[in-house]
């Protein structure tokens, strides 16, 4: 939005689109919106939640601003996830409150120090913790962000001509599924009717790297993804005086400096507002296309069908559901390896690895026995590239050190006129720049006792300094897998999984069970959730070379599983710190020493590093949760819930809203007015093509009452003319087949 004479002129977004591109539908992954509005990482947070709620209207407003979906608009929040995903869910959500009750900590002792040197810090704010972790379907929160969005919903529609003829669906958190993935089943049952156009302009909004493969995997012709723009090494505040510049362990708790005249820009860090990309996957499809090419094939080349082989192999460089191969790293060019190996192998494979989601395991074993015969080359070079990096590191060092320490600071002068000007940054937080130089210049100057001592056998002025980057490397974690030399694997599976190489049938086990989630992985992407109750059962993967005789395993799921309930998922994956989200009894199940479950809540936990560096990219040592167990002790709980808790504890589904100017609004109306139960299908000629069924919806917006506003700064809807009824995607009998094909007309 422009801004004249201090009012706030909103964008007209049923103008042609700016980007010289028209959007059909655009997809909102909504998770990937509520973390960077609730608890951002470059910006002071907001300080309760009609701040976030509002923040979170604004990145929509943003991204429809941008998009401009001229017919549909889906909104899907992550529901319930299926049990394979809930391990990963499970040791972030440890993590994320292990992390949060030490950097609470950290930041208490800091701050004890710096007002005890009397250094100056901002009044502590009195505000809770936001614990992120009640971004999880079945909290309160959630349950008050569904409400909030379906003000936002029915605001815009009253009000924005750039929705007036949009359709929007809702898909909140107490519809089961991750967001994504509720997002593909609707795109596959929408694109396997007859109405459906072939050349539907797709856009979905999310950073996660898996949105390229699904996109991929939809065989839509024309589908973009929009994410932010990363820019490295953003500035972020300081968690204590929330300046920028410095981190919280190197805050000296100077005063504030005026930012512009009247401190206007204040809270706004370094740069302009968050930018936003485009990935053509149309584009991307032209370069795999040029990359997967063979020629003399003993079959015909299909280039939607090496599409669907390369997501699959993207899977073995790591996911949400199975830890990656040892030798696999994508930052060593493993998708690259794969490719080549591929070309090779196929060949002699006869035919593709894949087909609409199915796994043909006998091609697949050729594949990873390739790889399994370079597995010791592999780590080896990786032992090479350290060595080398580090010795590298090193070399810097010693030059660094060989320099003055004024060299290449923001106030080093500059040479003129060399062409250089568009490298000369401006200088920012001067003050704590300053501070840092003279503190460097004392420590490299502490004075002597004699005056031939104060500059050390390489002539670097100081002697403290001195010691620390002696060293010259951090204390690195000990490795006693050693990849890199002979007996690894026996090393890898004694220590990982505490069982000898010897014990081939325990490493049948491993095999299997990450075969398994090969085939679960790819009918997730391209057919829906198999099962809702696979999961892998170990920490670890197997190594490629141990993928021996894997045609004959068996990859069929059990039928018919269903997905846990909201509170049910909490328990398996909130750590005890998080249990206040819960009913009173279903908490004590996390804490009383006498619970029977007690041992699904360590209250520490070890990280492996796994030849890691950091602790996140590490291995969270959890238990996992036995499913009988749990539903054994929550048995004796479930009576205790409110009527409250009960409703948030059910299954739900999605929602669709249209404003008074849609053709398909007077048909819901009626539907509304004559009041029958039975599900009626929606006629695709009134809503561009799409199809499903509608059923009454038991708290519906409906012209003409009023809808109220959940967040206290913005207004009652009084006027109201949008309306809302409940939407069920198309169905199919059991063991349909969605084709992963391009459409004829495409």
């Amino acid at each position: 939005p422009k801004e004249c004479n201090g009012i706030k002129i909103p964008v007209d977004t049923s103008k042609p689109n700016p980007n010289e591109v028209e959007f059909d539908n655009l997809y909102l992954d909504m998770n990937g919106i509520i973390h960077p509005c609730t608890h951002p990482e470059d910006k002071p947070a907001p300080k309760n939640e009609d701040e976030m709620m509002v923040a979170i209207f604004e990145y929509i407003d943003r991204l429809f601003n941008i998009v401009r979906p001229r017919r549909l608009l889906y909104m899907a929040i992550d529901g319930v996830a299926p049990r394979a995903k809930m391990n990963q869910q499970r040791s972030r959500r440890f993590r994320a409150s292990k992390e949060g009750v030490e950097t609470t900590e950290e930041k208490q002792r800091i701050r004890e120090e710096i007002l005890g040197r009397g250094g100056y810090l901002p009044p502590e704010e009195i505000k809770e913790r936001f614990d992120s972790n009640c971004i999880t379907p079945g909290t309160e929160f959630m349950d008050n962000l569904a409400k909030c969005l379906r003000y936002y919903v029915a605001d815009r529609l009253n009000n924005d001509p750039g929705w007036k003829n949009v359709t929007v669906i809702l898909s909140d958190a107490s519809a089961p599924g991750e967001g994504e993935h509720k997002i593909m089943d609707y795109i596959r049952r929408q694109r396997a009717q007859p109405n459906h156009d072939p050349n539907t302009h797709h856009c979905l909004c999310g950073a996660d790297a898996d949105l390229i493969m699904l996109g991929l995997a939809t065989h839509e012709p024309n589908f973009t993804i929009i994410r932010e723009e990363f820019k490295p090494n953003k500035p972020k505040p300081c968690g204590l005086c929330s300046q920028f510049g410095h981190e919280i362990k190197d805050c000296q708790g100077l005063p504030k400096e005026k930012q512009g005249e009247h401190d206007q820009f204040a809270d706004s860090p370094p740069g302009l507002e968050q930018e936003f990309i485009f990935i053509r996957l149309c584009v991307l499809k032209e370069y795999l296309e040029k990359e997967l090419t063979m020629a003399s094939l003993p079959f015909t080349f299909d280039v939607e069908r090496s599409i669907d082989d390369w997501v699959f192999m993207c899977f073995f460089v790591g996911n949400d559901f199975l830890p990656h191969l040892p030798s696999l790293e994508i930052r060593e060019g493993a998708i690259d390896r794969l490719v080549n190996i591929y070309k090779n192998v196929v060949h002699k494979t006869g035919g593709y690895l894949t087909e609409n989601g199915f796994v043909n395991l006998q091609r697949v074993q050729m594949i990873m026995l390739a790889v399994g015969e370079v597995e010791d080359s592999i780590f080896k070079k990786r032992k090479d590239d350290e060595e080398n990096f580090k010795r590298r590191q090193k070399e810097r060092k010693r030059m660094k050190r060989g320099q003055h320490s004024m060299a290449g600071g923001q106030f080093t002068p500059q040479p003129l006129g060399r062409g250089n000007r568009s490298n000369h940054q401006p200088i920012s937080n001067p003050r704590q720049v300053a501070f840092e130089m003279r503190m460097q210049d004392r420590q490299n100057t502490t004075p002597s006792s004699s005056p031939n001592t104060s500059s050390t056998s390489d002539g670097t002025p100081g002697g403290t300094k001195r010691k620390a980057e002696d060293s010259d490397s951090e204390p690195e974690p000990e490795d006693n897998i050693r990849l890199w030399e002979a007996g690894w694997k026996q090393r890898y599976y004694k220590n990982k999984f505490d069982v000898d190489v010897s014990d081939a049938k325990f490493r049948r086990r491993v095999v299997q069970s990450y075969v398994e989630g090969l085939c679960w992985v790819l009918q997730y992407y391209y057919q829906g959730c198999a099962s809702w109750k696979w999961y892998y059962p170990f920490h670890y993967a197997p190594f490629a070379s141990d993928f021996e005789a894997i045609a004959d395993m068996p990859s069929d799921f059990e039928k018919g599983t269903q997905p846990f309930r909201p509170l049910e998922q909490l328990m398996g994956v909130f750590p005890a710190a998080s249990g206040n989200f819960l009913p009173t009894s279903w908490r004590k199940l996390m804490t009383d020493p006498e619970s029977s479950i007690i041992d699904f809540y360590p209250e520490d936990f070890a990280i492996d590093l796994n030849g890691k560096k950091f602790a996140w990219q590490g291995v969270a040592l959890l238990p996992f949760v036995d499913e009988r167990r749990l539903r054994a002790a929550l048995a004796e709980v479930y009576p205790d819930l409110t009527s409250e808790e009960i409703r948030r504890n059910s299954l739900g589904g999605d929602v669709i809203f249209v404003g008074k100017h849609h053709k398909l609004h007077d048909f819901i109306h009626e539907l509304y007015k004559t009041g029958g139960k039975e599900p009626v299908e929606m006629p695709p000629e009134l809503c561009h093509g799409i199809q499903g069924e509608l059923t009454l919806n038991e708290n519906p917006v409906l012209p003409d009452k009023t809808v109220l506003s959940p967040v206290p700064v913005l207004r009652d809807l009084d006027q109201n003319s949008a309306i809302s009824i409940n939407f069920k995607d198309p169905q199919f009998q059991d063991g349909f087949i969605f084709k992963s094909v391009m459409l004829s007309g495409a």
